[in-house]
């Protein structure tokens, strides 16, 4: 079952979230920015509320929380109903997937990456962005999880394993960006992407669709 309900119900505490660490979401767009095509046609998966596809030029996509689809509709991005393990778009019919942060709150992940696979065309590219388990911020994460509405139910991944997974699942691994070096509260400014992972908090990932 998506979880959909902390989404529901607590839109207003989500948007303000990234109003208060807006340096975070600035260093996260900009890490996605380092891999992220600017051409073609690209969906996110996990639409939420629009606030990464918006700015990274993503016009339309999917997510299972109704109030966040709303308020995507706001910002004038396309948004339907249905999850990452059930994609309703065409086979090979998109250039580019993204997922920020929704890949911890999916049922299956295995299945997932199938799915997204399978909208892709050949060559197309699948950018996930998310917390990593094994950093310093996944663990701190981890440890606070059930203080938090939306993370309460989320399954962290760590990067080494998701590689694996994108592997299993016929992808290629081409490149791995990580930001935030610093406690949230500590980020008053612009963390530069680095490419790898191990320091950073926060982990984007880019894998291709074989030709």
């Amino acid at each position: 079952m998506p979880k959909v309900e902390p989404f529901n119900q607590h839109l207003e505490e989500y948007e303000h979230w990234f109003t208060v660490n807006s340096w975070v979401y600035e260093s996260e767009l900009e890490a996605i920015r380092k891999v992220l095509p600017t051409s073609g046609r690209g969906i996110e998966i996990g639409i939420g509320s629009g606030l990464f596809a918006s700015p990274l030029g993503i016009r339309e996509g999917v997510d299972p929380s109704a109030a966040m689809r709303e308020k995507a509709h706001q910002r004038g991005l396309e948004v339907q109903d249905a999850v990452a393990e059930a994609l309703p778009y065409a086979d090979e019919s998109v250039d580019h997937a993204l997922m920020v942060t929704s890949i911890c709150f999916v049922d299956s992940i295995p299945k997932s990456l199938l799915e997204a696979r399978r909208v892709l065309r050949p060559g197309g590219l699948l950018v996930i962005a998310f917390v990593d388990k094994d950093s310093f911020l996944g663990r701190q994460y981890q440890i606070h999880k059930h203080e938090n509405p939306f993370y309460r139910e989320a399954v962290f991944v760590g990067a080494s394993e998701l590689d694996q997974k994108l592997d299993e699942a016929g992808f290629a691994v081409e490149e791995f960006w990580q930001t935030i070096f610093s406690d949230l509260d500590q980020v008053q400014s612009l963390q530069e992407a680095i490419k790898g992972h191990g320091e950073g908090g926060f982990v984007v990932i880019s894998a291709r669709k074989p030709l």
